[in-house]
């Protein structure tokens, strides 16, 4: 199946492609059309089913869709479905990735309890009545400095016990195992797997 992902993260794409072999994962621009949507709900779920409408009434064929985030515990939650925003109230314009990771450890500077999840909320769309959505996460820490070069986001300081690792130091295959992402995905390409022939 072709699939066009509501995104413009080319980092997110490539993870895409590999959680989802056998079929073809495109970025919206390669579709065609410019895609931009403000990410204001307040779920997970509200994102990305308004990424996944807005998409697929641009082009009338599946789109996938995810909303992504991090949320910590004593943060109450935070910076949650904000985590593409995190830190923009305080510094006025959008942070890189490295700038959001520092900010969080700066906030979490003087905190014992380090615990965290990741949530990535995915939603597939086949037509405007056919929408299937699949929800995970991935429980860890939050280290003290930003370690490994793999990934993106705050894998440099999202510290996995059971692996004594950070995200961004697993491999590809590790981390497609292990991720909020790579679960979804998984729920996900059995549903696209199980009603490809039906399309």
């Amino acid at each position: 199946m072709k699939i066009t992902l509501a995104s413009r993260n080319r980092g997110k794409a490539n993870e895409f492609r590999r959680l989802f072999p056998g079929h073809t994962i495109i970025l919206s621009e390669e579709a065609g059309v410019d895609f931009s949507f403000k990410e204001d709900g307040s779920s997970f779920l509200e994102n990305a089913t308004g990424k996944a409408r807005m998409l697929y009434s641009l082009l009338r064929q599946p789109v996938i869709a995810d909303d992504s985030g991090l949320c910590v515990t004593a943060l109450d939650g935070k910076p949650g479905v904000r985590s593409a925003r995190f830190g923009f109230d305080t510094k006025g314009r959008l942070l890189t990735d490295r700038e959001k990771n520092d900010y969080l450890l700066s906030l979490l500077e003087s905190k014992d309890n380090r615990t965290a999840f990741f949530v990535c909320c995915m939603v597939l769309m086949l037509s405007p009545y056919r929408l299937f959505v699949s929800q995970e996460t991935l429980n860890g820490e939050i280290c003290r400095r930003q370690t490994g070069k793999n990934g993106f986001g705050y894998d440099p300081v999202f510290f996995l016990p059971e692996r004594n690792k950070t995200v961004a130091e697993l491999d590809d295959r590790e981390k497609d195992e292990l991720s909020h992402r790579g679960k979804a995905a998984r729920h996900m390409l059995t549903v696209i797997d199980s009603m490809e022939k039906s399309l």
